[in-house]
């Protein structure tokens, strides 16, 4: 196990953090007692090339790696492999847009430490508002092509609950800023629920809630730049607009991480591996195409790399065919969609199908079937937090099935509609602190971990 970090992070819960409802140490473990624990190799490193071929010195796949452990700190090594996972998960790509994140001018959840700087700075705007200064709260995604909306949508309900029940809830302004062409879309090009016996759309659900909770919406944004004070951003209409702030978190768009990939000569073949993006190329169809050819069967269905059988990618990792919500542009040719979200619930699933790839072609040879779970057969869940508290939390609960739509088996809505459905109360709060509970259990290898799903 190569990872630069030396603590396993639950990013889900970085929205309670990012509120001050949780502590750092509530949503992290060290790593290394687990895995020698489970007698697994570890390595606090950061991988930065791949040398599938080997070399002309080493005969060996292998990894070239620069740890990041205090005690081997910017050492290089070599670590040579049979089979390969690409996990990383993304790059946070702040500079993409200037002055976002917390070195420019906006805070992040993005983990454990910025949730915390994020706290720090909520903190201090609801103490302005007790003193009787009004504050301008932002809360979305800082660039037209981010994903995660999922996550902006939780810390937007998470801080308004928390104003409201600090008691000034009427002295603050809270707008949410997203690419989505509509509420409701969460990158997936929306949903149509089931809901009490009658059908509703995910658009007309999230409206209601924030009519509800009076927090404003600007959609079909592009983030272009955010000096002190001030968002500035392009909607699809072409037009440049302004938004005034006290308290920012936009959160960033993402990328692959920064690796390298070069063959037995040493010649350069990051091109053949990845994206341009850094997102790892697998067993997807990438061919260019218009928005009405685009089909379930374009997506992956085991995360082999298109290049070598013995390297996956999973999770954020992988570099996606397309967006699954329909594409746009602005007048002024800039791209305002979301990206498509990999995290949560199908990670885990990807994770488990290349683990289960591997393990069988040990067992029974390389020629073995590979597994299959393709997002566009691959149902999930989200919990989306809306409040903290185990009386007055509240969380929005959604399944769908596919993730990615099927118009060919579903013709109306591409998705089943008896298995997409979203309700939101108390119970969800509560299903989502079980979630948090039960994961880290499950991270940490305890007794009978495996018998917790994906």
């Amino acid at each position: 196990m190569v990872t630069p970090n030396s603590k396993w992070n639950w990013i889900p819960s970085n929205i309670w953090v990012g509120v001050g409802k949780m502590t750092t140490e509530d949503v992290t473990f060290p790593l290394a007692p687990i895995y020698k624990r489970k007698g697994i190799t570890f390595h606090q490193a950061l991988a930065t090339e791949l040398h599938p071929e080997g070399s002309a010195e080493i005969d060996q796949p292998f990894v070239t790696v620069r740890y990041t452990d205090p005690a081997r700190l910017d050492q290089v090594d070599t670590i040579t492999y049979d089979y390969l996972i690409n996990a990383t998960g993304p790059k946070l790509n702040f500079a993409a847009t200037p002055g976002l994140g917390p070195d420019g001018n906006t805070v992040s959840v993005c983990t454990p430490g910025h949730a915390v700087q994020a706290a720090a700075a909520l903190t201090d705007a609801i103490a302005k508002m007790r003193q009787g200064q009004r504050q301008r709260i932002v809360v979305g995604v800082g660039h037209g092509t981010c994903t995660c909306e999922g996550a902006a949508f939780e810390y937007t309900f998470n801080v308004e609950h928390e104003i409201r029940m600090a008691g000034v809830r009427d002295m603050a302004d809270v707008t949410y800023v997203t690419n989505e062409y509509e509420l409701g879309d969460f990158g997936v090009g929306g949903m149509v629920f089931t809901q009490n016996g009658f059908e509703t759309t995910s658009k007309l659900w999230t409206e209601s809630l924030f009519r509800e909770r009076d927090v404003k919406a600007v959609v079909q944004a592009h983030v272009e730049r955010i000096e002190p004070g001030v968002i500035h951003y392009e909607q699809l209409d072409g037009s440049k607009n302004e938004l005034p702030f006290d308290f920012a978190m936009l959160l960033p768009p993402f990328r692959g991480v920064d690796l390298k990939a070069f063959d037995r000569a040493g010649e350069d073949i990051t091109s053949e591996v990845f994206l341009a993006s850094g997102f790892m190329k697998v067993d997807a169809n990438y061919t260019a195409k218009p928005y009405g050819e685009w089909s379930a069967a374009d997506w992956p269905r085991t995360y082999e790399s298109s290049r070598f059988a013995n390297i996956f990618a999973v999770g954020i990792a992988f570099a996606p065919p397309h967006q699954i919500s329909q594409p746009r542009s602005s007048t002024n040719g800039t791209v305002i969609t979301p990206s498509p979200p990999r995290t949560g619930m199908p990670s885990g699933v990807m994770g488990k199908t290349a683990a289960l790839t591997i393990v069988d072609r040990i067992t029974n040879g390389p020629t073995s079937r590979s597994r299959e779970a393709s997002m566009a057969d691959m149902g999930a869940a989200c919990v989306a937090s809306s409040g903290m508290g185990l009386r007055r939390g509240t969380a929005a609960s959604m399944t769908m099935y596919p993730v990615v739509p099927d118009y060919e088996r579903f013709p109306a809505t591409g998705r089943s509609t008896k298995d997409t459905f979203g309700e939101i109360g108390l119970a969800g709060h509560w299903i989502k602190y079980m979630l948090h509970v039960l994961f880290l259990y499950k991270a940490k290898a305890r007794p009978f971990w495996y018998m917790i799903p994906e």
